[in-house]
C-alpha cells in the first residue's frame, strides 16, 4: 500500500488529479484592488450587475459612430479576385488565423471616406511597435479562452468540466485588465482605439466585470487551498481528506544526508504543462475529491451556472474585428522591411485626380521578396477630364502587372488598408471591374469571342460614373481590324459613363482615342532593346508594340533571325 498526499493548488505524486484547478494559479489574475467574495456570497448573474452599470458606448473597430451596422457580410469572394490576383494576397494574409472571420472583412470594401479614413487612423495607431504588440497577445489570450470553452463542452465528468471554465474566466479576466493596462500606457491617438479605451475603462469598473473578477479569484484561492490524500492498493486507489501524514521524502533526504559526498544539485525547473486534460483515472480521482468537498465545489457549480455567458459582447466583437488590422499589417511587414514604401492614401468619393507614387503590384512584391528578387516601382496621375490610362508597349513589359496594380490600389483604398507606393490620391470606387483574358468554357457553348462580349456587355451595362474598370488586352482571339473596331466601341462606352480605369492593349490609336484618354508605354534599355525595364511611363505610343508582336509572331525578329542563320 502507498500513500500520497495532495491539494487543490498542486499535483499529488505521480497524478495530476486536480491539476487543472493547480494550474490556474500560472495563469491567476492580477487582481489587486478587487474585494475577495466571503464564502457564504450567493452569485449574482452577470447580466444582472451590467444592467445597473452603464459603460461607454463603443460600437466597432472597422466602422465609426453611425455607421456599426454596416457589417462585412460578403461571403463570396468579389469577381474582380481572381484578375487582380488579390485571392493570393487574402490567402496568404488570412493564412492559419480565423479565416471564416476575416475573409468577409477583405471582401467588402467602401465607397465612404469616413469609414475609410477611421479604419485609416486605426492602422496609423498599429504601425506604432508598442501599440502593435499588444493585440497578438490579447488575442491569443481570446483564442485560449474559446479553447478552453470549447473543451469544456466534451467534457463528461462536472467537476473537471467547472474547472477548465473556472480558468477560462480567469484568462478571461487578466486578459480585459492587461489589456486595459497596456493600452493606456501607449496612449491611442485614433479615434477607434481611444473610444474603445474609454469602453474598455468604463467596463472594468462597472459592477458586473468586478463581481466577475472577484468572485473569480475568491473561487480560486478557495479550491487552491484544499487538500487531500490518495492511498494506493494494487489497481485500487481511495481518496481522502488530508490527515497531516508526514512529508517522508523529506525525512529519507534528511537519514542519508551523510553520505552525501557534494551538494545536489537543483531540480531542474518542471516544465509548465496545460494540466487540464486529464485522463479517466485523473478525472475520477477529481470527483471523488469534489465529493470530499461538497460546500466547496457546489460554489464553482453556482459560479457556472451564474456566469455562464461571462464574455462581453463588445469586447469579443473587438477581438474578431482586430484580427482585420493585425493580419494585413502582419503580411506587409516582410516588404516594408526591405524598404518597400507603404501609405495611407487620400481618398475621395467626388474627386478622380489620382496620383501614384512609387506603387507596385503587392501579389507580385510578396513573391519577389521572398525569392530575394527586385521589385520594380511605378508612378501614374490622372488629372482634368483624364479619365483612363492606355498602357501599350513590347510584351513581357510588365504591363498587366500595371494593370493589377491599378486595380489592387482602388480596391485595398477602399478597405481603409495601407496601399504600395510613396504618395496617393485615389477615387473610392462603387465596384471594380476587370476583364482579363480567360480559357474558353465549354460548358457555355459560347466561342471565345462571343464569351468576352458577354462579359463585356454585362460590366459596361453595369458600372456606372463611380466603378474602376481594368482591361487587359481584350479581343486577342479575333482579327486586327475587328479587334480595333470592338476594342473603340467598349472605350467609347467606358468613357461615356466617365469611369475611371485603365487599359492594357498594343493598338495605339486607343491611346489618342479621346481627350480623356491618357497614353503610357512600358520601355525596354535604351542600350538593350530585347531587355525590359518594367517601368511603365506616361508619353505618346510608339507604333511598335504591335510590330514587334507580329515580328514575334511569324518568327523575324532580331534575335530570331540570328538564331535560323547561325552558323
Amino acid at each position: 500500500m502507498q500513500a500520497a498526499s495532495g491539494c487543490i493548488g498542486g499535483p499529488a505524486g505521480p497524478f495530476r488529479a486536480a491539476a487543472a484547478v493547480a494550474d490556474m494559479k500560472d495563469s491567476a489574475m492580477d487582481l489587486r484592488g478587487y474585494e475577495a467574495s466571503g464564502s457564504s456570497q450567493k452569485v449574482a448573474t452577470h447580466a444582472a450587475l451590467a444592467a445597473s452599470a452603464p459603460v461607454a458606448a463603443f460600437g466597432s473597430i472597422l466602422f465609426p459612430p453611425g455607421f456599426e451596422e454596416r457589417r462585412p457580410d460578403r461571403a463570396d469572394e468579389p469577381d474582380c479576385f481572381i484578375d487582380l490576383n488579390l485571392d493570393q494576397v487574402i490567402a496568404a494574409v488570412v493564412a492559419k488565423r480565423d479565416e471564416e472571420v476575416l475573409r468577409p472583412i477583405f471582401y467588402s470594401c467602401y465607397r465612404n471616406e469616413e469609414i475609410v479614413r477611421y479604419r485609416q487612423a486605426v492602422f496609423a495607431d498599429l504601425e506604432r511597435p508598442d501599440v502593435f504588440a499588444l493585440f497578438p497577445v490579447f488575442r491569443e489570450a481570446m483564442r485560449s479562452i474559446r479553447a478552453d470553452l470549447g473543451y469544456a463542452e466534451q467534457i463528461s465528468y462536472r467537476s473537471h468540466k467547472h474547472t477548465v471554465f473556472l480558468r477560462a474566466v480567469g484568462l478571461y479576466c487578466r486578459g480585459v485588465t492587461t489589456l486595459l493596462r497596456d493600452l493606456r500606457s501607449v496612449v491611442p491617438q485614433s479615434p477607434g482605439l481611444g473610444d474603445f479605451l474609454s469602453y474598455l475603462t468604463a467596463y472594468s469598473e462597472s459592477a458586473s466585470f468586478r463581481q466577475l473578477a472577484s468572485e473569480t479569484a475568491a473561487l480560486h484561492e478557495l479550491l487552491s487551498n484544499l487538500s487531500y490524500g490518495m492511498l494506493f492498493r494494487g489497481d485500487q486507489v481511495t481518496v481522502r481528506r488530508y490527515a497531516s501524514e508526514p512529508d517522508y521524502t523529506v525525512a529519507v533526504l534528511e537519514r542519508f544526508a551523510k553520505f552525501r559526498e557534494t551538494e545536489a544539485e537543483p531540480p531542474a525547473p518542471r516544465k509548465n504543462t496545460d494540466g487540464f486534460s486529464l485522463n479517466h483515472i485523473e478525472q475520477a480521482i477529481l470527483e471523488f475529491v469534489s465529493r470530499l468537498f461538497p460546500v466547496e465545489f457546489r460554489r464553482l457549480d453556482e459560479f457556472v451556472d451564474g456566469h455562464s455567458e461571462f464574455i462581453d459582447e463588445t469586447i469579443a466583437r473587438f477581438d474578431r474585428e482586430i484580427g482585420f488590422y493585425v493580419a494585413y499589417l502582419d503580411f506587409i511587414d516582410p516588404l516594408k522591411r526591405t524598404g518597400l514604401p507603404f501609405c495611407h492614401p487620400e481618398v475621395s468619393v467626388s474627386s478622380k485626380e489620382t496620383l501614384v507614387e512609387d506603387s507596385f503590384d503587392l501579389a507580385l512584391a510578396a513573391k519577389l521578396v521572398q525569392e530575394k528578387g527586385a521589385v520594380v516601382r511605378n508612378d501614374f496621375h490622372l488629372s482634368g477630364h483624364e479619365r483612363l490610362l492606355v498602357v501599350s508597349g513590347p510584351n513581357q513589359g510588365g504591363k498587366t502587372t500595371f494593370a493589377r496594380m491599378f486595380g489592387q490600389l482602388h480596391f485595398l483604398a477602399g478597405l481603409g488598408c495601407p496601399v504600395p507606393g510613396k504618395a496617393a490620391r485615389l477615387f473610392l470606387p462603387d465596384r471594380v471591374f476587370t476583364h482579363f483574358d480567360r480559357e474558353e468554357d465549354i460548358t457555355n457553348l459560347r466561342g471565345k469571342l462571343e464569351d468576352e462580349l458577354v462579359r463585356l456587355h454585362v460590366s459596361c451595362e453595369t458600372m456606372t460614373s463611380d466603378s474602376v474598370i481594368v482591361l487587359n488586352e481584350i479581343f486577342n482571339s479575333t482579327s486586327l481590324d475587328d479587334q480595333v473596331f470592338l476594342s473603340t466601341r467598349v472605350l467609347e462606352r467606358i468613357l461615356a459613363t466617365d469611369a475611371i480605369g485603365v487599359c492594357v492593349t498594343f493598338i495605339d490609336a486607343l491611346s489618342t482615342l479621346s481627350d480623356k484618354t491618357v497614353s503610357m508605354v512600358s520601355t525596354v534599355d535604351p542600350e538593350d532593346s530585347a531587355r525590359r525595364t518594367f517601368e511603365i511611363v506616361r508619353k505618346p505610343a510608339d507604333g511598335l508594340a504591335y510590330a514587334l508582336s507580329l515580328a514575334q509572331k511569324h518568327g523575324v525578329t532580331y534575335e530570331q533571325l540570328r538564331k535560323r542563320v547561325r552558323p
